[in-house]
């Protein structure tokens, strides 16, 4: 089993929409960044990346883009790499606004876009009792971890061909030749 951590902040300021989750929550602010600047599926992507040892996401080079089309992304990397999603653990930091009647579809959208059952994703929020950025509602944060396994775990060698299998009759490999 391999384990992964993701970390993202975003700042938050006027004329921006605020996406967790791939969810557009309603708000007088949003996050500032070069994609939609969706902090939890941000957090995500680098713990999975993390888990497979495949580095980070970056931002710049993705302008505009949905995070969703980039853990879709993400995905088809970790698959390409031989590894299964285990799960997903996420906290979302935020003061305002109150996230619970969206974390639902968050981990619907997080399920559906990686393939994974949405029993495999927990998201939650908390504030930090307006202490710190987050408290000052100058941002929002999201830490998130996650575990995978290869799909060769469990994938062992049944027999040294060499050697045969003693005691098989499954193959012509453990019976001797007249």
């Amino acid at each position: 089993m391999r384990v992964g951590m993701g970390y993202d902040v975003h700042k938050l300021v006027e004329e921006r929409e605020l996406i967790l989750g791939g969810v557009n929550i309603p708000h007088t602010l949003g996050l500032l960044g070069h994609s939609d600047a969706d902090v939890l599926l941000h957090a995500i992507m680098d713990a999975l990346l993390g888990a497979a040892a495949l580095g980070d996401i970056g931002d710049e080079k993705y302008k505009g883009i949905s995070s969703l089309k980039l853990l879709e992304h993400v995905g088809k990397l970790i698959e390409q790499e031989g590894y299964v999603i285990e799960n997903i653990d996420a906290t979302v930091i935020a003061q305002k606004p109150k996230l619970r009647p969206y974390i639902e579809e968050m981990e619907e959208n997080i399920a559906k876009t990686l393939h994974i059952e949405k029993e495999q994703i927990n998201v939650k929020a908390t504030t930090e009792e307006r202490l710190g950025f987050t408290g000052r509602e100058e941002g929002i944060a999201a830490q998130a971890i996650c575990s995978l396994n290869s799909i060769y775990d469990g994938s062992y060698a049944v027999a040294d061909t060499g050697a045969g299998c003693s005691g098989c009759t499954g193959c012509s490999a453990g019976r001797s030749s007249e």
